[in-house]
């Protein structure tokens, strides 16, 4: 891809939102900390990096920023939280608006939206929220199995459950992180994720990336330790099959309103059929995370990425 397009001015005052009181925090702030030193290679020479905590709305004010870089991860800053407040105080910000980053943090409402388009596979789930009989919910389900707590990242509080008799013990892990829980048939086959950006009007799917990891499934460990998973990029999946996943990654994103960037995973069943697992609305931006990766395939490397999500900040002003 040519040269990404300055859009915003360079002495806009920029506040890089990081951190935050998630279980991704850390995460975030190595996020934060990549596009803020990107920011700055660019010339964008006010942008600023901020903490998010309780008092976000007061610093957010007082700091007279033009536009707010969400960096963010995870419960406040990927759920519609953040994006409220950046709403009321009339800043302009990149990634996606308050009710589809809602939606796309509940992953079962994101199924639910999904689930209205006959062309985009869904694995079958049942919804537990707390209190309710998981064993009767879930007896329709074949195992093995994933629980999940439906507003959680980065594999927190998920378990693959190879039994009936051990979904108790995953089902209360799970509801450490939140109060409802997805539980859903684990399909045998191996994970991609695609990343979608907005270029000018246009949504477009970047390459896909397939992940191997060397646990039995694509858990924290091998998310974030080196040498756990090994990854491949471009996905070595068949020209029809490429077009057809990036082709849903587009759809399902425009499906439940996202705008700017998001990242799709992907389960391709050994049949090869690509299954919507759920949509990131703020993709990780450390130098290991995937839509980096995935992006510099494409000839976009980091600085012009991070330009292009900067940019979209400029159509929601």
């Amino acid at each position: 891809m040519a040269e990404i397009e300055q859009k915003i001015d360079k002495n806009a005052k920029i506040a890089v939102l990081c951190g935050g009181m998630s279980s991704e925090a850390e995460v975030s702030r190595r996020s934060g900390k990549g596009c803020y030193d990107a920011l700055q290679r660019l010339g964008y020479n006010n942008s600023e990096l901020v903490e998010v905590d309780e008092n976000i709305a007061s610093k957010l004010k007082e700091g007279k920023y033009d536009y707010a870089y969400n960096a963010l991860h995870g419960k406040y800053g990927e759920d519609g939280c953040i994006q409220g407040i950046l709403e009321i105080l009339k800043i302009p910000y990149t990634g996606c608006g308050v009710m589809s980053s809602a939606i796309c943090m509940n992953k079962e409402y994101t199924k639910r939206i999904l689930s209205t388009c006959k062309d985009i596979p869904l694995a079958k789930s049942a919804f537990v929220r707390k209190g309710e009989d998981f064993e009767a919910l879930t007896a329709d389900l074949k195992f093995p199995v994933i629980t999940k707590p439906v507003s959680e990242g980065s594999s927190f509080g998920m378990t693959k459950v190879n039994t009936r008799k051990e979904l108790k013990s995953a089902y209360e892990e799970a509801i450490k992180y939140n109060d409802d829980v997805l539980i859903e048939e684990f399909i045998d086959g191996f994970f991609v994720t695609v990343g979608v950006l907005e270029h000018d009007g246009e949504n477009f799917a970047t390459e896909i990336l397939e992940i191997r990891p060397k646990n039995e499934w694509y858990d924290f460990e091998a998310k974030y330790t080196q040498g756990m998973s090994e990854f491949i990029l471009p996905a070595r999946l068949s020209e029809e099959l490429t077009k057809r996943t990036k082709e849903i990654a587009v759809k399902a994103h425009e499906k439940t309103g996202c705008r700017g960037v998001s990242r799709v995973d992907f389960m391709i069943s050994n049949d090869g059929i690509p299954y919507v697992i759920e949509i990131n609305t703020s993709p990780g931006m450390t130098v290991t995370s995937d839509l980096p990766a995935q992006s510099a395939v494409m000839g976009i490397n980091y600085d012009n990425l991070v330009q292009i999500i900067l940019n979209g900040a400029g159509l929601n002003k």
